[in-house]
């Protein structure tokens, strides 16, 4: 293609509107956040910015189950309009021929003038090379812009690719006193509407919901979204569950055709123990025996990350987060704290592990609090060395 070096040159460097345009970028990468099977989430914005005030000329997000790619809806929507127009994306364009050609060859290919994006894809297939082959065509590539807000968002894909295991959310509803339930075996409602439907909200944006069998067998739960209109958002239903066993009956396995069900399991069940639950639908993921008797859970959460899961949500019981916590393989805790208190028969939270161990440990970090009525959320962060 020819290159306009005088043109280029005028919009090379960063510009005042670079954050305003990423914003809209990430919060369309957002849209299916949880939903784009083992593709990250990623939202791509084409403006013109040779118009004052810069005109968006079409957007784009990445689709369900990881297909189309966003710069591919987006370039689509913008046609010949593209030409000389600058894209924000909110990760590095793919570079590597899969069942689509690359990103990046696209955007070469439909003329445009400049790109802005955040960090290089840690994908071994990608790692800068998206980036070069723009550069390599004559176009300007800014980089960094709101890098924090999107590793933020695709830590899922991130923990993949640089861990070999999901990002993995711990979410807690506690009393004012750490407590889950009122008593062993008790159900307990602990937040009240407002704080469950976000918690909800936080179902429909990870890939797969984890909790362990005791918790399956005492509160029998569906593990779904069940927003208005966000059902179909639910994650994949996993169960940590030595034996390899749940309870026919379970309400999980009323749907499990339409939303899967996973089994953590030691190793293969008895012959005939399996059978049933088999040919209902339900999928078995042997993981080897840990140190503590339990499910190997390193290798359980790698298991995970082949079968493309980047965002893992924890919701139960106690000693499944005491055990994750334990292992050192928690990155994001969102503890919902209620004013209520349960008392001393209430059961701890953690399993007998101090809730110090999060919001006082040097482990991780408070980046964020937010009301729920008379609930408070605080999200707490893993900190992270920069060799880790």
């Amino acid at each position: 293609m020819s290159v306009d070096v005088a043109s280029l040159k005028a919009i090379a460097g960063p510009r005042a509107h670079d954050d305003h345009f990423m914003e809209l970028a990430l919060r369309l990468g957002r849209r299916n956040m949880g939903n784009s099977g083992s593709n990250p989430a990623v939202g791509c914005v084409i403006i013109d910015e040779r118009r004052s005030p810069p005109r968006i000329v079409a957007v784009g997000w990445t689709g369900r189950g990881g297909r189309p790619h966003a710069e591919q809806v987006a370039l689509a929507r913008a046609g010949g309009a593209a030409r000389g127009a600058t894209a924000y994306v909110t990760l590095e364009p793919c570079a590597h021929y899969g069942r689509t050609p690359p990103c990046a060859r696209g955007l070469v290919e439909a003329g445009i003038g400049r790109l802005v994006t955040t960090f290089d894809d840690p994908d071994p297939r990608v790692s800068g090379r998206g980036n070069a082959m723009l550069r390599e065509a004559g176009i300007p590539v800014t980089m960094g812009v709101r890098s924090a807000e999107a590793r933020q968002d695709l830590a899922g894909f991130l923990s993949r690719m640089e861990r070999g295991r999901p990002h993995v959310i711990l979410k807690l509803a506690v009393s004012a006193d750490g407590k889950i339930a009122e008593r062993p075996g008790a159900q307990t409602a602990i937040t009240g509407p407002a704080a469950r439907a976000y918690a909800h909200m936080m179902r429909a944006t990870s890939d797969a919901i984890l909790v362990g069998h005791r918790t399956v067998v005492i509160d029998d739960p569906e593990l779904t979204c069940r927003l208005p209109g966000l059902r179909d958002r639910s994650p994949i239903r996993v169960v940590l569950a030595s034996a390899g066993l749940v309870p026919l009956q379970t309400k999980m396995l009323r749907d499990v055709s339409t939303i899967p069900v996973w089994v953590l399991a030691k190793g293969e069940p008895t012959p005939g123990a399996w059978d049933t639950l088999e040919r209902v639908g339900v999928a078995l993921i042997p993981c080897g025996e840990g140190g503590s008797g339990g499910v190997d859970l390193d290798r359980a959460l790698r298991e995970l990350s082949a079968r493309g899961v980047g965002r893992l949500l924890v919701e139960g019981g106690a000693a499944v987060a005491r055990a994750l916590m334990e292992a050192d393989l928690v990155d994001e805790v969102a503890l919902f704290s209620a004013s209520r208190r349960l008392g001393p028969a209430g059961v701890d939270a953690l399993a007998g592990l101090p809730l110090a161990s999060i919001t006082r440990s040097d482990r991780f970090v408070a980046s964020r609090e937010e009301g729920f009525g008379e609930d408070r959320l605080t999200v707490y962060v893993r900190r992270y060395s920069p060799a880790s």
